[in-house]
């Protein structure tokens, strides 16, 4: 069930893929309801380092990933659920 939205195919809603090229390094057709949003995040310039403990820790910490759950029309939603 392949999406077309604004010129971009997406395989589906609420299913993150990489955007290379474009200015951020992920994007997701994010769907709540009725609700349709595209949503980009992440620095590409920046690599992932989740594997390890500490830096995930930190950055699950510093953008209240636990204590505040974010909406899912967010960026901040989806760069929680990709750590």
């Amino acid at each position: 069930m392949a999406i077309t939205y604004r010129g971009e195919r997406f395989a589906g809603y609420n299913k993150p893929k990489r955007t290379p090229g474009k200015s951020k390094k992920f994007a997701v057709l994010a769907k709540v309801g009725d609700k349709i949003k595209l949503i980009r995040f992440g620095d590409p310039n920046m690599t992932i380092k989740k594997d390890q403990p500490a830096r995930r820790k930190s950055f699950r910490a510093r953008h209240k990933c636990d204590t505040n759950p974010p909406s899912k029309l967010t960026a901040r939603y989806w760069s929680c659920k990709k750590w």
